[in-house]
């Protein structure tokens, strides 16, 4: 049994894309289990995420992964307080399998059912590793998502800017796919990156040094398309693939820390200081993007929030937490909905672009 400086304790489940999570967090910020069950095999062969294979995947295996946290828990489903599930956005299979199976639990139970938007437990996630204040600017860089949002509190979020076109994960399995580096692209970039000079290609930095706080990859992606096809057969080299990743990876960086300056800059001007500065998502797990988001908060006298690689991607303990803060926060409960868009700020302009993910 929980003690009361524990509680709330939240069973948190994951199921939007390809990763399928389940754990469990009490408000004394313990993780008290977590699991988590990955698809990299069965989608690779395919170079991306299947929504038909990663629902059956998910439907496979969550029912085993919320077994064992409880019993690495050392807790009944009685002993929760509620139940937090990703209701949205991200792929309608998975997210039905993870809130049907959250709904089965929650009503055995007798437990409340809490629908959390995944960028909002990305959003979260900082409180959770850095029990950091309100309000600070993030940075949300994953595979469907790019954003500079102010997290002003829970539920309450305002958007700054965004991608116009590709989502900067996107353009790293992108760019991955055009060298043949296979699927997940991220990583595979990362580690050519590390082995090739970045000055040895010249790629452009879209909306470089332009007023707002808006990002655009699409025309960084069609330039490494371009040099692969003028480099023809020398594309394949180890050396030549190493230093174009390397290229891509640094403008990717630039651009990032530059639209952050922006903001910052807008929020120094509004508040009379900057606020903290927390990066979120998949892509947050880069190497090259954290050094040099190091450099630009240092420069800009903030703090900077990275939380550990292991929170970076899809993952149970940010949904859980995400149910704990709104616990505490004594929101009213939402409807139970699926949604495969679901925009953190919905006050802000429809995003343009097909390939953009409210």
């Amino acid at each position: 049994m929980a003690t009361r400086e524990r509680r709330p304790l939240v069973l948190g489940i994951e199921t939007s894309c390809d990763e399928t999570a389940a754990a469990v967090v009490g408000a004394d910020r313990r993780v008290h289990a977590e699991a988590l069950a990955r698809q990299l095999e069965r989608h690779a062969p395919y170079g991306g995420v299947v929504p038909e294979i990663a629902a059956r995947a998910h439907a496979e295996v969550l029912d085993r992964l919320v077994a064992r946290v409880l019993e690495e828990a050392g807790l009944r489903l009685s002993d929760l307080d509620a139940v937090a599930v990703t209701a949205g956005p991200g792929l309608v299979g998975g997210l039905l399998v993870g809130v049907v199976t959250a709904q089965a639990l929650a009503a055995v139970a007798g437990l409340p059912l809490l629908p959390v938007n995944h960028l909002e437990a990305h959003a979260l996630t900082a409180r959770l590793t850095h029990d950091l204040d309100f309000p600070y600017l993030l940075l949300l860089v994953s595979g469907g998502h790019t954003q500079l949002l102010v997290v002003e509190g829970v539920g309450r979020h305002r958007r700054l800017g965004a991608t116009l076109d590709d989502a900067v994960g996107e353009a790293f399995d992108k760019v991955a796919k055009m060298l043949g580096l296979g699927y997940p692209g991220g990583p595979a970039v990362e580690r050519e990156a590390t082995r090739g000079d970045p000055t040895a290609f010249r790629l452009p930095r879209p909306l470089l040094d332009r007023p707002g706080c808006d990002f655009s990859l699409s025309g960084l992606k069609t330039a490494v398309r371009q040099h692969i096809l003028a480099l023809g057969p020398r594309a394949a080299d180890p050396a030549v693939r190493a230093d174009l990743c390397a290229a891509f990876q640094e403008a990717v960086a630039d651009i990032l820390t530059d639209r952050c300056r922006h903001a910052l800059a807008r929020l120094r001007a509004e508040r009379g200081r900057p606020p903290g500065l927390v990066v979120a998502g998949g892509v947050a797990a880069n190497r090259r993007l954290r050094a040099a988001l190091e450099e630009l908060a240092a420069t800009e006298g903030t703090t900077l929030v990275l939380p550990p690689p292991g929170l970076c991607g899809d993952n149970a303990v940010m949904v859980a937490w995400c149910g704990v803060e709104r616990l505490r926060a004594g929101l009213p409960p939402a409807p139970v909905r699926v949604r495969p868009r679901w925009p953190l700020d919905p006050e802000a302009e429809p995003l343009p672009g097909a390939g953009v993910k409210a």
